[in-house]
């Protein structure tokens, strides 16, 4: 069995509403070319392709906060997890769970919205963005989400949030060449989780748990940098950090690293997943596809993603570790 824990489904009532909230926005020329995305029957047949798999959905970009103001995002998400639920009751031999979708710039309605979705509606955790609306998940008034979520003991999914409009040079008012996407969201989701450990989230919670989409972005490669601060080099020692001695961690930084969960989303890339899995280790690394968005509609996401965790120089248990065992011990599916 493999259980596919980040991968993204847009229910077909939901899109529709999205019409008429953002009329004119991409994803409405978009994402309508891409069935595997909205119709079940088109998913579940992509899904009969792969003996076996599962996935754990959750609702693709864009994000609430970027649709409509504080006051109609709450009824968006519960839409959202309504019509993500209903999809786990009527199929759960493909999906036996879901990822809850919040109103994060309306943060009380969030968190009655965690209780909702996993007391009522079964969700096996929640999907937050790198930004809200350009506000850092460090910052004070998202604590209470996580907080909300160490409580339940269940995981926050962190997907990558940076558009064209963040330019790659201060002369610049737009990202060119798609750089936003290739490797913004890589360097996305590296600043969010630094900002979040340095502001002490894993001191104040240490039990909490977040999967960082994409293996972790760019933390795996950069892993030295971790360990070498640019002022280290010139005021500290080889175990003295001043930043984080300034911000009062109670470890090394690199420790809080290797407390975050990464998937395996990487395209199916062989050098990119045994970087992330040396970094990780099997018991923090869990499948996953981000289908369907690929030009086949997800099949070649997740055949190549298959081959790339099977590429793992590890045993038969560890890799069915990464494959399943790992998602159905987190998420604590039956």
């Amino acid at each position: 069995m493999i259980i596919d824990i980040f991968n993204h489904f847009m229910p077909k009532s939901y899109l529709d509403r999205l019409a008429d909230l953002v009329p004119g926005h991409p994803v409405l020329t978009a994402f309508p070319r891409l069935k595997t995305l909205w119709d079940v029957e088109a998913r579940l047949r992509l899904l009969d392709g792969f003996d076996g798999l599962q996935q754990v959905v959750s609702l693709a970009n864009p994000p609430l906060e970027l649709i409509a103001p504080p006051d109609r995002t709450p009824e968006l998400a519960r839409m959202a997890n309504d019509a993500l639920a209903d999809l786990c009751r009527r199929h759960p031999d493909r999906f036996p769970a879901f990822v809850a979708a919040l109103p994060m710039n309306n943060v009380g309605a969030a968190t009655a919205e965690i209780d909702r979705a996993i007391g009522t509606l079964g969700a096996r955790g929640v999907q937050v963005f790198t930004n809200v609306a350009g506000r850092p998940l460090s910052a004070d008034e998202f604590r209470p989400v996580f907080q909300r979520m160490a409580h339940h003991d269940l995981p926050v999914w962190v997907h990558p949030m940076r558009g064209p409009q963040s330019p790659d040079y201060a002369s610049e008012t737009i990202s060119e060449n798609e750089i936003w996407f290739m490797f913004g969201w890589p360097y996305e989701t590296t600043a969010c989780m630094t900002r979040l450990i340095f502001s002490k989230i894993f001191d104040e919670l240490p039990n909490l748990k977040i999967i960082t989409h994409h293996m972790g972005g760019m933390i795996p490669a950069f892993s030295g940098k971790i360990n070498l601060g640019f002022q280290q080099i010139f005021f500290g020692t080889p175990d003295r950090n001043p930043v984080a001695e300034a911000c009062g961690l109670n470890k090394r930084p690199i420790e809080y690293f290797k407390m975050l969960y990464a998937d395996t989303a990487l395209n199916g890339e062989i050098a990119p997943t045994r970087c992330g899995h040396a970094f990780f280790g099997t018991a923090s690394c869990l499948f996953a596809t981000d289908a369907p968005f690929d030009a086949e509609r997800g099949r070649g996401l997740i055949g190549n993603t298959i081959k790339a965790v099977e590429a793992l120089e590890i045993s038969a248990a560890e890799r069915q570790r990464i494959f399943a065992g790992n998602a159905r011990t987190l998420l604590k599916l039956a």
